[in-house]
């Protein structure tokens, strides 16, 4: 099996990419005195952070489901940018954007939404044109909110809303059954609405993480918070709880910002957790 591919029960899970954003680290967490980092730089490029902007593709029980959408195409003034990959991953790994049934989104950062529509003549059209959009009701409240859209939620004027004018919308409150093996389980902090997807079949399952966590520096560190963490505390509070949960259970992790393709799982050692890639 390929390595961006991995099994749960009757569900495959597929990593595709839309590429990769680099920060420098007081950028993006700058609560964190640089010194800190210090014993993790394995996990630095030139000393700045940088993450994977994965999506993944879920088939199984009659269905094919796209977990975030990444960044968006390049834009037309700055074509060189490291991002804007998805579609050309799409058909390096020999699929269309038709055979998507469902886009769930794990929350509405510009970095999971950017390629739910395209632009033709001025009128919007789903890229992915049999899908339905799956969101958080809660980060979809919070995403038209005039004090909070420009900062924190750019492109959702362009990316996000134009898909409740098409009628595509599904809202997602607190813990939903989307299909038969897949269940939004609510981790709010990073946004008020975020979703983790849990995968189960047959006994096995995976937790497709969104923004939980952004390094794998933060399994050792979870107080750690980023700038695109919207309620710290919360975010802390999440992610200490779900890292308890994923050890104890032993569920498989797919982390869309970690090194792709981000399949692995929490392990203790000598009393310590810490992220084993698969």
């Amino acid at each position: 099996m390929a390595p961006n591919v991995v099994r749960v029960g009757d569900i495959e899970i597929t990593q595709l990419s839309d590429g990769m954003l680099e920060f420098d680290l007081c950028n993006f967490f700058p609560t964190i005195d640089e010194k800190n980092w210090s014993p993790y730089e394995s996990h630095l490029h030139e000393h700045k952070v940088r993450f994977n902007l994965g999506s993944y593709l879920i088939r199984g029980g009659g269905r094919t489901v796209l977990v975030d959408t990444g960044l968006g195409p390049k834009p037309a003034e700055t074509p060189d940018v490291p991002w804007g990959q998805l579609m050309n991953d799409f058909k390096a790994k020999g699929v269309r954007p038709e055979e998507v049934d469902m886009v769930v989104m794990t929350h509405l950062h510009r970095d999971h939404v950017g390629w739910n529509l395209t632009s033709q003549g001025g009128k919007y059209a789903p890229t992915f044109p049999r899908a339905r959009y799956w969101m958080s009701k809660k980060d979809w409240e919070t995403c038209h909110q005039p004090d909070v859209q420009p900062m924190r939620f750019p492109n959702a004027p362009t990316c996000v809303w134009p898909l409740a004018e098409l009628g595509l919308v599904e809202f997602m409150n607190g813990e939903h059954s989307i299909t038969r093996e897949l269940t939004a389980v609510p981790t709010p902090g990073h946004t008020p609405g975020h979703m983790s997807i849990l995968v189960t079949s047959k006994g096995e399952r995976a937790l497709v993480l969104g923004d939980a966590a952004h390094s794998p520096v933060q399994v050792l560190e979870p107080d750690w918070v980023s700038r695109a963490d919207m309620d710290p505390d919360l975010t802390r509070q999440t992610r200490k709880a779900l890292l308890d949960r994923l050890e104890r259970e032993q569920i498989l992790v797919a982390a869309g910002h970690f090194e792709a393709p981000g399949f692995g799982r929490i392990v203790r050692l000598e009393g310590r957790r810490y992220w084993r890639g698969l």
